[in-house]
């Protein structure tokens, strides 16, 4: 089965269930032959084994939680994430490029899949068709957001959708995938994968969060990501619209995204478009 963790969470967030269900779901074994596998996995794996496919097993779980809209594989292959760092190093597999990007000193040059031939689910494209707004991110820029540029017909369906298409910067720099990046330099990474003249529109947090808040990030070599004068030169020059506006929430330790408040912001783009 391919690895449901991505799914599950869509599936969650999307979910019109009480806080038990979303716990039960999200829980993960600490003890016994299942410690540390997660119930919602093991749920997904079992739908999977009773339908006999993973895309149609999604498919069901619309129904038994109720989700509010639809959470579609971009694709059932079953491929594997590499990078191929600037000191030429080629490191396979996921999890083990940020560890391989620190070990070496040396930041991702491109990502590509492997194999290379894998092709959309008809009903990802079908969707980006469809779609009225199309949001790229917030994620991991190499691990989360681009791997589904890379994935044939994906890039090529955006590129022609007539959908708005809007970047959603990420709030704070990642070790391993974006150290250093401007707001510029991450859009011009998801610009080498989708094309250029695309991206339309990119949300960037200007909120600034307090030291305290920042201790921890800092103390792991993160930082924010905020746009300077150079970036929305930059951005301005590639034609994208850069809409700044306090997007974050902060508490138990973490600064996220507001999805309330970025939802109400791409309303608002949408409509004054």
């Amino acid at each position: 089965m391919l690895p449901p963790g991505d799914v599950r969470n869509c599936i969650m967030a999307l979910a019109d269930q009480e806080e038990t269900m979303n716990k039960l779901f999200q829980y993960r074994f600490s003890e016994g032959r299942l410690s540390g596998q997660n119930f919602g996995n093991i749920m997904i794996a079992a739908l999977t084994d009773i339908v006999g496919d993973f895309e149609l097993a999604v498919e069901k779980l619309h129904d038994i939680l109720r989700i509010k809209g639809h959470v579609i594989p971009v694709t059932d292959s079953d491929v594997k994430l590499c990078a191929r760092l600037k000191n030429h190093t080629i490191v396979k597999g996921e999890s083990r490029i940020p560890d391989a990007v620190r070990e070496a000193n040396s930041p991702i040059e491109d990502v590509f899949l492997e194999p290379s031939d894998v092709t959309a689910l008809p009903r990802a494209i079908e969707a980006i068709k469809a779609a009225d707004i199309i949001v790229l991110g917030p994620g991991s820029l190499y691990s989360s957001i681009i791997p589904n540029l890379l994935v044939g017909g994906i890039a090529d369906a955006i590129r022609k959708a007539g959908g708005m298409k809007v970047l959603v910067c990420n709030v704070m720099t990642q070790i391993g995938e974006t150290d250093d990046y401007s707001v510029a330099e991450f859009a011009k990474a998801v610009e080498k994968y989708l094309g250029k003249n695309v991206i339309e529109y990119i949300l960037v947090n200007n909120q600034i969060c307090t030291a305290e808040e920042l201790r921890p990030y800092f103390e792991q070599g993160t930082r924010q990501m905020c746009a300077t004068k150079e970036d929305r030169k930059e951005l301005a020059e590639m034609g994208i619209t850069v809409i700044e506006n306090s997007m974050i929430r902060s508490g138990d330790g973490y600064i996220r995204h507001d999805a309330e408040r970025i939802s109400n912001i791409l309303m608002t783009i949408f409509h004054q478009a």
